[in-house]
């Protein structure tokens, strides 16, 4: 559903991605871990259009969309959910809600009501509160709102940035078993959590970035086992275990 291969990106110059090449396949969730500054962000930025890569290539159904602006990218079927969910906060959640199909072509009012009733059935809290300003949700709330806004646009993959960030663990805990159900429904999504092992007991396979280059990958299940994963990522602190 969404292959990468030997992608290249960064800011003014500076380096960031170093020839990323990973792939996500049809109704499977794949998490990517790593440090702050190991480029996770900017690949999910990369890949939705709001960054523009120096080289490699990004294939979405079979079909290239390296380079495409993020209306394009959206219309084809791939969806961003930013880190810090960057919802409209003085906006009601249905607003928002609406606001994730705009880029769709075609879709009449119907159609809308029909997503959105969607939504509401994956969300149910959304429905209670879809009269609420977004502002006054609480964290888990929100976030329930920016997955369920970028679902808005029927993407085939799902680009999830950091949906535990500044979650209670009961309310992350409850995304994540949601993530699980949109699994069943076909939607391939990549998932960018520091919470490894949180990450790691929804996703299907994962990798492990370092200083912008995949440095490991692996089931979910030989991650989690991995000794080196578990020293770096789910111990008291993270170190460069993977330099020779």
């Amino acid at each position: 559903m969404l292959r990468v291969t030997n992608l290249q990106s960064g800011y003014r110059g500076l380096v960031v991605l170093r020839g990323i090449s990973l792939h996500v396949k049809a109704a499977e969730i794949v998490t990517l871990i790593g440090a702050n500054g190991s480029g996770k962000s900017t690949l999910m930025k990369t890949l939705s259009g709001l960054l523009s890569p120096t080289g490699g290539k990004v294939f979405l159904d079979a079909k290239e969309i390296t380079g495409r602006s993020p209306h394009e990218i959206v219309r084809r079927g791939l969806a961003l959910v930013p880190e810090g969910r960057q919802l409209f906060a003085p906006m009601t959640v249905r607003d928002n809600l609406i606001l994730g199909s705009y880029q769709v072509r075609g879709r009449n009012g119907s159609m809308v009501e029909e997503s959105l009733a969607q939504m509401y059935a994956l969300f149910p809290i959304l429905k209670e509160r879809s009269r609420q300003l977004s502002g006054t949700l609480s964290g888990g709330e929100q976030q329930m709102l920016a997955i369920a806004r970028g679902l808005m646009s029927s993407p085939r993959v799902l680009l999830l940035d950091e949906p535990s960030l500044g979650l209670a663990p009961k309310a992350a805990s409850d995304i994540f078993k949601r993530l699980q159900a949109l699994r069943s429904s076909g939607v391939a999504i990549l998932l960018v959590e520091q919470n490894a092992r949180l990450a790691l007991g929804v996703a299907d396979r994962g990798y492990v970035i370092e200083t912008g280059q995949i440095v490991l990958e692996g089931t979910s299940e030989d991650l989690l086992n991995n000794e080196d994963v578990r020293r770096a990522y789910m111990g008291s602190g993270y170190r460069e275990v993977w330099k020779d």
